[in-house]
Order: structure tokens, then sequence, then C-alpha cells
């Protein structure tokens, strides 16, 4: 049995003109002889207006009631999908993430997949030619409904195709693949035809929305290939596979940016053992993801100490940093949330010297100054003053030749 999974996101089953468009690509993946399992995100805007919805009967709506009202956006897509299949004759039935089943944790909102029933899946396969399940949700131990969180519906498409062992997980959503930047602020990035899982994985994490980051560590670990393509278009897009020596030849692949974020700096805090952890212990304990991490050399027992968290997780952190001063001996707490962080992405990097020097003297050139540096094997981040993100990006684009 071939099985290939397409998923299809909010914008493309946002009407009826969108789902029959949506209807031909199934329609050319059965004259192929598929089996497809085809997961649908709800309509473009519906999880808003649920959510608005919510917040208007609560202030603080029950994170497990809210997983039952968010569910109803992808069964009304599924529902209404089936529909027009069975309309066009083709054999096919609607399925919800409890009826699979897929099994998830309790956590509320941002649950994580333990396991996918395939035998069942299987079954269905070999009765229908297309079983279209809702995206982003599932079901904890209890039966009771749950949801993976925003861009959830790229993490159950590419568990069902590493469950079902698929050929491809075709993602279709209203871009026509992967860029090597954001093409609204850089007029000449390129498509890229194919990109490497750990690239992918750190241009999702810099807030590239083209993949949810989970859908990309599930392809990786299951050695998922994915197919990002634009629904509206037969014009191949971007694969998203094992790395290869092509892709090596490449000293950088992509530039991306992330503006959402703060910086915190701690003025004189003890420079002792056991002082970061005091620090960012508590902070961990919140769920809140700390980044970027810089201190400075001691000067007579003290130190600074600086950091990057979310924007939206900023007054939290310090609310957290307020209640510990005095034990880590802070005199100051700074905050700027006028920040962004712009990268330079490429597996190409474990293998050409000078990318370092070559991107800090791009961003001197326009007198852009770098705040903090980090760096990864295939990755090196600088952190900017917010309004010069958009010249940043432009500039180390054209400094690695990305536009040619």
């Amino acid at each position: 049995m071939r099985i290939l999974v397409q998923k299809f996101g909010g914008t493309s089953v946002a009407n009826l003109e969108c789902m029959l468009k949506v209807r031909e690509k199934v329609s050319a993946a059965l004259d192929k002889g598929y089996k497809l399992v085809v997961v649908l995100s709800a309509m473009s805007g519906e999880t808003n207006r649920l959510i608005d919805m919510a917040q208007k009967w609560s202030p603080r709506p029950d994170p497990a009631e809210m997983d039952v009202l968010l569910a109803t956006g992808e069964q009304t897509s599924v529902a209404l999908f089936s529909m027009l299949l069975k309309d066009k004759g083709i054999k096919a039935r609607s399925l919800l993430g409890y009826q699979i089943p897929i099994q998830t944790d309790k956590s509320f909102g941002k649950a994580r997949i333990l396991d996918i029933d395939t035998d069942r899946l299987e079954q269905m396969l070999s009765r229908f030619d297309v079983l279209v399940a809702a995206g982003f949700q599932g079901c904890d131990c209890e039966q009771r409904i749950t949801t993976l969180g925003r861009g959830g519906s790229d993490t159950s498409a590419v568990a069902l195709a590493a469950a079902l062992k698929a050929e491809m997980c075709e993602i279709y959503t209203d871009v026509d693949g992967v860029y090597t930047t954001d093409p609204n602020i850089c007029s000449r990035a390129r498509k890229i035809p194919k990109i490497a899982y750990d690239e992918m994985l750190e241009m999702a994490s810099m807030g590239a929305k083209v993949l949810q980051i989970r859908s990309v560590e599930f392809a990786k670990k299951y050695n998922v290939p994915i197919h990002v393509r634009s629904t509206f278009s037969d014009e191949p897009g971007t694969l998203v596979i094992q790395e290869d020596e092509t892709m090596e030849s490449a000293m950088v692949s992509g530039i991306a940016y992330d503006k959402d974020q703060a910086r915190i700096t701690l003025v004189d805090v003890y420079d002792e053992p056991g002082i970061a952890a005091r620090v960012f212990e508590p902070i961990a304990a919140a769920n809140i993801v700390v980044d970027m991490i810089v201190q400075n050399p001691s000067r007579e027992g003290r130190t600074d100490m600086t950091f990057t968290v979310p924007k939206s997780s900023l007054e939290d952190t310090l609310a957290i940093i307020e209640k510990i001063k005095t034990d880590i001996g802070a005199r100051d707490i700074l905050a700027d949330p006028n920040v962004a962080k712009v990268s330079v992405i490429g597996v190409g990097m474990r293998n050409h010297s000078g990318v370092a020097a070559i991107a800090f003297s791009a961003l001197k050139n326009e007198n852009i100054n770098i705040m903090i540096i980090s760096t990864s094997e295939i990755k090196i981040s600088c952190l900017i003053e917010e309004k010069y993100t958009e010249l940043a990006v432009r500039t180390l684009h054209e400094a690695f030749g990305l536009d040619k």
C-alpha cells in the first residue's frame, strides 16, 4: 500500500473555492495510486474567533474546556471536505483525533503526542481511499480532547506519516516553499529547493512560520521527508530531508530573524558558584524559555548577567527576578523589549571558515551594533536593536550571496 499524507493549512481550506482546489490535489494523488491521509486545519480565522468567544465567556477559560472548544474548528473542516470528496464518488471518511486515536499527554493547549493506533488506521485505509483527519488534536488517557498548540496540524501530519511509514508528507500552505529569508522584507529572497532538517529546525526556532518546530523534530527523528508547497500552484516547493553532501557546498542557506525578544540585564550580581542556577531555576519553573545568555568578566566578586526571553514573558520574568534580587546581590535590573535576533544558518558552516567574520563585517558597515552573540554548529545569532532588523536581514542576505 502506497501511502501519502497531505496537510492543508487554514488559508487552504478558508472557503468552498479553496476546498475545491484542495480536492483537485487529492484527486491527482489518487490518480497516482496512493492511499491518502489528508490532515486539515481549521478554516482561516476560525481559531481566533473561538478564542475571542471563550474570552467573552470567561476571563480565564479552563484549559481542558478550551481544547474542547478549539477542536471544533478542525471538526468543521474535515466534515465539509469529506462531503466534497463523497460528492465526487471518492471513498472517504472524516476522523477526529480521539477516533484514530492520537494519544497525547494531559498538557491541555500544548499536548505532546505519545502514540498513534496505526493498526486501526491501516484497517480503515483498506476500506477507504482517503481518510480526512482533523489536525491539531488528540486525546489523553481519559479520552479528554487535547490540542497540540499553534501550528499543531503540521505535527499531526508528520506524526501520522511517521506512524504509517508514508512515502512523503506534503505540507500545503499559501507560500510555495521555504525561502532564503522572508520575501516580505527582502525582495531578492530565493526559494530553496531542498533543506536539511537541522537547518529547518533552526529557521523554525527563529520564527520562520512555514513549519512548526515540533513537526520538524518529528520528521528528523523518524526520517519523514516533507515537501512544503503551495495549494494554489503546481510548482514544486521545498524538500525538507536528511542532510547530504550537496547541502554542505553552500556556506550559508538562509537568514532568519525573530522580533519576539526582550533583553534583561542583572547588574552587579554575586560572581560565585550557584548564582546562575538561582537565577534560571525559578524562570524555568515558570515555563519561560531563556534564549541567549552572556556573563561579563568578574570584577571584585561581581558581574553583570544578560539574557533574552520572549517579549510576552518579560513582565513575568521581571517579577521573578525582583523576588530574588537581594539573594543574588543584583544592584539593578535593566530591561529592553526593543531588540531582535538575526541569524545566519547553514549546515555548510561546518566546513567553511570565515562565516562569522563576513557577518560581523557586513553589520559593521551598516553601523549596526551587536549586543549579544550566540553560536551553534550551524548558526550564528546576533542580538541587535529591533529598528535595524530589516536592514540587517537584507545586508546579511546580500553579504552571503543568497540573492544569486
